[in-house]
């Protein structure tokens, strides 16, 4: 068997636990790194926040995919999206290989839901072509979900040529599960679980996971493997579970 790239994709919410009842980013940090990925895509990813600053004694001087990457990721890329007083959050990608280019693109619809996509351009050492690896999060809101998914499609035509490898992962509120059918339609994107498990993965709320609002789209690439973390530590550490997988050139 050749190379494999090993994905994990996450809802940060923002480093707090469930309801938010605990700030718990020390501990995602141990279990993100124990999960041994090439490529983290985050969402809800605070890059700055002074009134958790001045209320979370352990609340750590850098962004927080900074503090997530520290020593193990040597590129990540940041896609500030909400803009608030004390701060913005947005879309991460952590990265073993080089960023070559990054951009976010804004597909917010509306005033109240601040929405991008980060594109991150990678050389993967093994890969004879770059790789283009996209981390989302959808709006809550129907309508405004299927414009941000004729986004999504487009961008990602335009920035993978044909034959360059493509992942995209995140949160795709997305619970009536329309993505799939507009992505391989208008984009030529297949799902890594559903390729694997016959269905796509069953992620929030963590605890008791029946809604498949995380996914992880392939176009160049197959799953070898796929696992949704819903246990210990990942139950305590937000409402949405991790989504790990291997994926390889077809």
């Amino acid at each position: 068997m050749g190379h494999a790239l090993r994905i994990l994709s996450l809802n940060l919410h923002k480093g707090f636990s469930s309801f938010n009842r605990r700030f718990v980013l020390h501990e995602l940090r141990e279990a993100i790194r124990a999960a041994n990925a090439d490529l983290v895509f985050l969402q809800e990813v605070i890059g700055e926040h002074a009134g958790h600053a001045r209320r979370h004694a352990n609340w750590p001087p850098a962004p927080q995919y900074e503090f997530l990457a520290d020593t193990i990721w040597t590129s990540h890329a940041y896609g500030r999206n909400a803009v608030y007083q004390d701060g913005h959050h947005g879309n991460a990608l952590l990265s073993h290989f080089p960023i070559e280019a990054y951009d976010n693109h804004d597909i917010s619809v509306g005033r109240h839901e601040r929405r991008g996509l980060l594109h991150c351009r990678i050389a993967v050492p093994w890969l004879t072509r770059p790789l283009h690896a996209i981390c989302v999060h959808l709006g809550l809101r129907e309508a405004h979900r299927r414009q941000q998914l004729d986004a999504l499609a487009a961008l990602a035509n335009r920035v993978a040529a044909a034959g360059e490898p493509l992942v995209v992962a995140g949160d795709f509120n997305d619970w009536r599960q329309r993505a799939h059918r507009r992505l391989a339609t208008d984009a030529r994107m297949t799902e890594a679980f559903i390729m694997c498990d016959g269905r796509a993965a069953r992620s929030f709320p963590v605890r008791w996971p029946l809604l498949s609002l995380d996914r992880v789209y392939l176009r160049g690439l197959r799953p070898r493997s796929t696992r949704v973390l819903t246990r210990r530590p990942w139950s305590h550490l937000s409402d949405h579970a991790a989504l790990l997988c291997e994926v390889e050139t077809c």
